[in-house]
């Protein structure tokens, strides 16, 4: 942790600000004449996701933080926990219910992912920004329906649920989108 003048907040720091972590998202200096300069800061709170805007002085005192972000792989459920190896050292770290959430949904074993961390504490989960998933059970095909036509129900081997074009039959492998849980086409074979 290095401590700062709030002038130097840039884009994509992490400050600490009162024992609280934030995201900088955006900055704007604003000077209007004779009067004092005044920084504006768009941030995230690392812990509840909230985005907030603070109006600081330049010349206030900040410390920024330096995250670091890991590869790891997914290895287990553990109760209500999670368990992930560290790709280079296999070291398991678990992670609670609550920080990994709906993202499990995503996740197979073995499948790679990035954990971030701040003092040796796991602080988040970041998935790819696509998978590849087999559909496990759907309606049939439909005869004559056009692929950009009509959209079904598929429940994938995760358990999670998305719409996929008709022609999608059980057991076939399709990409999803991680942040919005979309269907972007099927996997090519062997992947």
């Amino acid at each position: 942790m290095a401590s700062t003048k709030m002038i130097d907040v840039r884009r994509g720091m992490v400050l600490n600000m009162n024992g609280t972590l934030y995201y900088c998202l955006d900055r704007d200096l604003n000077t209007p004449g004779n009067w004092r300069a005044i920084l504006y800061l768009k941030l995230k709170n690392l812990s509840t996701g909230a985005i907030t805007d603070e109006r600081v002085h330049p010349d206030d005192k900040v410390d920024v933080v330096f995250l670091e972000t890991k590869d790891f792989i997914y290895s287990y459920k553990d109760g209500d926990d999670y368990v992930f190896l560290d790709k280079e050292t296999y070291e398991p770290v678990t992670l609670s219910g609550n920080m990994v959430g709906d993202m499990i949904k995503y996740l197979r074993e073995n499948d790679d992912v990035k954990i971030t961390f701040y003092d040796g504490k796991p602080l988040s989960l970041e998935l790819p920004q696509t998978v590849t998933l087999k559909v496990v059970q759907t309606e049939p095909t439909i005869k004559g329906a056009t692929a950009a036509a009509q959209t079904k129900p598929a429940t994938l081997e995760t358990g999670l649920v998305i719409q996929v074009p008709s022609f999608i039959t059980e057991g076939e492998l399709v990409v999803v989108q991680t942040e919005d849980g979309k269907y972007l086409r099927r996997a090519k074979e062997g992947k």
